[in-house]
């Protein structure tokens, strides 16, 4: 018999983050959802873990790492639900979270995803990284949040309390509705992890559907529990899914300019790591990233969906003018954006 809604946690190797944030989760879910984990392959102790202290929970086992996005993809594809709560294995709910996302799904069929407010963890009086109060990219492909410009992170006081509708979800902290999620073909999996909810998010506004952020429901994330900042394999992907992503959504007009930009302010950037931060391996990640990119680009346009939608269009500003020649740190000082 279909669930209403499963919560389906993707793990590697994440005992001590199951062991930590697994119980809240279990608390304050069960009642409404199936609550599900998905192990990776992986090589700790996770699984018996999960059999001594969870029973009631389900587990799936895949037979190798397919990273974040293939992973969810072949974990999912044996979850019968009508909703899917992708949620981090770093992540503490706090109580009656889950409730009023399925409610927002239910009264808007428009929707495909909804996200929660993210908090820190470390810091739970300040937006979270990894999606903080809703996703956003600017006119050169790069994400931004509510709460949440580059590196540098708001406290939450409230003054992003309201739904609103936004380019993307984090998958950190995703609802999002099946029919809606294969109808795309779910996340891309040949990103393996980083970019791949944006691009599925963008996909899906293509496909006519929104995405939204219902702020009065949070959840505190760690984040950075797979790879950590400076990593050069987060780097690596990074750059380059970020690229393949905007060759599959753009339209040919938007995406030459764009790449032109991306030619020079990628450099940049590399030159950033290697001379002001001192981080070589990072700043040869992102060559490696481009030249990946220009490798496989051509193996993703032939799948694009109709990128001449009106809906791929991203924020009508550079997130870099903002934040770096104007002085824009936080995202209500930033042109107000319409859909």
């Amino acid at each position: 018999m279909k669930q209403k809604s499963a919560v389906v946690i993707l793990n590697w190797n994440g005992r001590k983050m199951l062991e930590q944030f697994l119980p809240s989760v279990v608390e304050h879910s069960i009642d409404v959802a199936e609550v599900v984990v998905a192990d990776n392959a992986s090589t700790d102790d996770s699984l018996q873990f999960l059999g001594d202290h969870f029973p009631q929970v389900r587990t799936i086992v895949l037979d190798k790492n397919y990273g974040f996005a293939e992973g969810y993809n072949k974990a999912l594809e044996q979850v019968d639900a009508e909703y899917y709560m992708l949620l981090n294995s770093d992540v503490e709910v706090t109580p009656h979270w889950l409730e009023p996302l399925i409610a927002f799904l239910d009264d808007h069929v428009d929707v495909a995803a909804v996200q929660p407010k993210i908090r820190a963890v470390a810091d739970k009086d300040a937006f979270e990284y990894a999606g903080a109060a809703g996703g956003f990219l600017d006119r050169l492909g790069y994400p931004f949040c509510r709460g949440r410009l580059f590196e540098e992170l708001e406290k939450d006081q409230g003054q992003y309390d309201t739904p609103m509708e936004v380019h993307w979800a984090t998958g950190a902290c995703m609802l999002v509705r099946a029919n809606d999620f294969w109808a795309v073909n779910g996340f891309d999996g040949r990103f393996f992890a980083h970019n791949e909810e944006i691009d599925m998010c963008w996909r899906m506004r293509i496909a006519g559907k929104r995405i939204f952020c219902l702020p009065t429901t949070y959840v505190y994330h760690v984040g950075g529990g797979t790879l950590p900042k400076n990593n050069p394999r987060k780097t690596y992907l990074n750059f380059r899914n970020n690229l393949t992503m905007l060759y599959k959504n753009l339209p040919d007009n938007e995406l030459r300019k764009v790449m032109r930009w991306r030619w020079l302010l990628d450099r940049l950037a590399a030159m950033k790591m290697l001379i002001l931060e001192g981080h070589w391996a990072d700043c040869k990640a992102v060559f490696q990233a481009r030249h990946a990119y220009r490798q496989w680009r051509h193996d993703f346009r032939q799948s694009s969906l109709s990128p001449q939608s009106p809906q791929s269009s991203l924020a009508p500003f550079s997130l870099l003018w903002q934040f770096y020649i104007k002085g824009r740190k936080r995202f209500s000082d930033l042109p107000k954006l319409s859909f």
